[in-house]
This record gives structure tokens, sequence and C-alpha cells, in this order.
């Protein structure tokens, strides 16, 4: 049985398959050709390998690690064909992957908190990278699974965003928290927590604002949202999670670099990975960062934000036709 077929139901394999293929055809596919009829592995081979792995956003540090276990591995097993040799590959990057997403997860699980406490979820990222989308998103699958959820509003700068998130609020049917326009974003956040609480929500999902002018601004209001939820629940948050637009590339990296700097990040969300042939860039983030995928974007659709599986996701990428043991 193949891994999709015991862990994926058609829909989600057909969705993740389209949603990468951009990513394939300018990533995997190249490196396909760069290994068929090779007989052994030289200096111009791993240029070449290099060359498509770091003009494809994977990172030049995170490269340099796949090229070299890749390079030890062939002299170490011997390999005997092209096929071989391919099988070899993606099973390294599905190790780079593993040293932070060491869990697949299969469905959405609420992050751990003590029982009868909601677990709360802060959400950061800059403007444009589909941040509230993806809290909607998140909220409905949710929802989907039984759980009382409610959303706080507390990018209380930005024209619409509170507006955008109530919006997402009556489409999922979940609460939602505000206090409206340019009010203090770590109040809201506070009040949300407590808001929770008192009304036995099971997750409490905060929206923050996506504002990078200078790093010194977004450390100090970030941590004081952080600050305010722990005196509202000192266990809390129990997940801090940066949400990256993949379409950017490097851009993202930059960002990721910013938000890690700002805050204890926690977990990803890589959005947008249909649009783009940067899909590589989901290997370089989580192993730079030492901080694992929770959720990759792979269409529009509220069902098309998937769990992140490393073994899905590099399965779908080099094809069904070599299984990874």
């Amino acid at each position: 049985m193949s891994f999709f077929k015991k862990f994926f139901n058609q829909e989600k394999k057909e969705d993740l398959d389209k949603g990468l293929e951009k990513t394939k055809a300018g990533f995997f596919d190249k490196i396909t050709r760069a290994v068929a009829g090779k007989d052994k592995v030289g200096i111009e081979f791993l240029d070449e390998l290099e060359m498509i792995l770091v003009s494809s956003d994977v990172g030049i540090e995170t490269t340099v690690k796949i090229i070299d276990r890749f390079e030890d591995r062939v002299k170490r097993d011997n390999y005997l064909n092209a096929a071989e040799l391919n099988e070899l590959l993606r099973d390294e990057i599905v190790q780079v992957l593993a040293e932070q997403n060491d869990i697949d997860y299969e469905d959405y699980v609420l992050p751990e908190s003590e029982e009868g406490v909601p677990a709360i979820i802060l959400v950061v990222g800059v403007n444009g990278v589909g941040k509230t989308t993806t809290i909607g998103k998140i909220a409905h699958q949710y929802k989907q699974r039984g759980h009382k959820v409610v959303l706080g509003a507390a990018d209380t700068f930005r024209a619409a965003a509170v507006d955008q998130l109530n919006i997402w609020a009556d489409r999922v049917g979940c609460d939602f928290y505000s206090k409206g326009m340019n009010t203090d974003p770590a109040a809201v956040a506070y009040e949300t927590v407590k808001y929770a609480i008192d009304h036995k929500c099971d997750v409490a999902i905060i929206d923050t604002a996506g504002r990078l002018h200078t790093k010194f601004n977004l450390m100090k209001e970030l941590s004081k949202i952080k600050r305010s939820i722990t005196k509202a629940l000192p266990s809390a948050p129990h997940q801090v999670l940066l949400v990256l637009d993949a379409t950017t590339g490097q851009n993202a990296i930059e960002q990721a670099k910013a938000f890690t700097e700002a805050t204890d990040v926690t977990a990803l969300a890589l959005t947008k990975l249909d649009g783009t042939a940067k899909g590589g860039v989901a290997i370089g983030i989580t192993d730079q960062f030492k901080v694992p995928i929770r959720y990759i974007g792979v269409g529009e659709g509220i069902e098309q934000l998937q769990i992140f599986n490393k073994r899905a996701f590099v399965d779908s990428l080099f094809g069904d036709q070599m299984k990874i043991s």
C-alpha cells in the first residue's frame, strides 16, 4: 500500500499533487533529468545539483547539507542505477525535513495544553501572506472536528483587519472577540484568552498586526502581546504560528529571520505553494530556523490548507513511482 493511500484520501492527494505541480516542474523534474543516465556521481553532477537546489530557494546552508549527505550515501550504499540514485536523494531530503518535522500528523490536532484549559495559538506574519485567511481555515478545520473556537482580533491597526477576521468567524460559525480598531493589541489578546476560559472554548486563535517597518518595534509589540497572554494564562501561548508566503522565496526566509528573533516561533504555515515553483523554500526554512512546518496551502479552497506531512510532501514531488520505505 502506498503512503498516500494509507494516510491521505484521494481528494487530499489530488490537491497536494496539483498544488505542487509548479515546484515539481521547476525543481524536481530538473533533478530527475540531472540524475538520468548517470553512472557515477562526480564534481560536475554535484555542481549541477547544487545549482538546482539553490535556484529553487532551498538555501545555501541546507543545500550543502543535502549534497554532503547525498555524496556520503552514494559512496556508502554503492548505488546501481539512476532510479536508486534518485531515491537516495529523495530520502536525504526527507531526513533533512525530519530533523524538525519528526511527527507526521494525520489530522488537525490542538496544541498541547493542560486538561480543561483552552489551547492558545498566537499567529504572526507580515501583511499579505494570507495570515487571516489561514486563521479562518484552521478555525474551520477545528470546528469540523467538534471543537469550540474563538478568534481574537489583535490586528487593530490595519484597515479592515478586524472586519476581515469577523467575516471568517461568521463563515466558520465560531466565536469572535474584538475591541475594534486602534485599540491596544495586547489588551485584545489578554481578553481573548479570558473569553476562551470563561466560555469554555477548546482553542483561541489570536491574529496580530503584520508591520515589519523596524525589528525593534516588531519585537516590542509581539513581546507585549505574548506577556499579556501569559498573564491571562501562564502556560500560554501553546503555539506561536508564523505564516509565510511561499511565492516570495528568499524573502520568506528573511521574514522568518525577523520573526524568530522577535518571538519564540514554534510552528510554520507556508501558504500559496500552488502559485510558485519555489516550494523548495519549505526545506530551507524549516532546516535553517529549526522550526517545524505545521500547515501548507495548496489552493484557495477552505479545505486546501493541509497538515504538513514530510513524507507526503516529498512523495508528491518525486511521484508515486518510487516509494520511501
